[in-house]
């Protein structure tokens, strides 16, 4: 990808990050996924949740710098994308681990699914550092047949003096590996 184009979309995220401010993404991310995404649910399938996975998302609500003497904070936005354009995603577990693998929250009571080509999020502020430099989720999900699998990835926005960084970490799938 060449120069100008990484330069044109990071200059878009800094464009775009005083809409991060405004009163309207505050109330968003004040409630719970049900409440703030109502309009991306649907019902969860009563049929057999027949096909299902995990994500792994690296994410980073701190990060080291010049030598571990200073410290940038993030804020994180994890998405998580239904691909299918036919079928519901059911998400059963939306988790958020700390750097010592030590659970920080859980984002679901209960399974929730998602409409075809619907998103939720769940949002970190950047005042929120108990993740650490090494914070994680994991989203695990299911549906009742063959789907396309579900886009999850986080979108980390910060500064460190008059510099703004922002940056994406794509989720993986979390495959065993290994002999049988």
């Amino acid at each position: 990808m060449c120069h100008s184009r990484i330069t044109g979309f990071f200059l878009a995220i800094l464009v775009s990050l005083p809409i991060l401010h405004s009163p309207r993404a505050a109330a968003e991310t004040s409630g719970t996924i049900e409440q703030n995404f109502a309009g991306s649910l649907t019902a969860v399938p009563a049929d057999n949740l027949a096909v299902s996975g995990s994500f792994y998302v690296p994410v980073y609500s701190s990060v080291s710098m010049s030598q571990g003497k200073l410290r940038a904070d993030f804020s994180v936005t994890l998405s998580v994308h239904n691909a299918s354009e036919t079928r519901p995603l059911v998400l059963k577990r939306i988790a958020y681990f700390d750097t010592s693998g030590k659970v920080v929250e859980s984002y679901l009571k209960t399974p929730i699914a998602l409409k075809p080509f619907a998103t939720i999020e769940v949002a970190i502020a950047a005042t929120d550092v108990r993740g650490g430099t090494g914070a994680n989720f994991v989203v695990d999900w299911a549906a009742t047949a063959e789907i396309a699998e579900p886009a999850v990835e986080a979108l980390m926005v910060g500064g460190v003096g008059a510099g703004h960084y922002a940056f994406i970490s794509q989720g993986r799938p979390i495959r065993i590996v290994g002999k049988n």
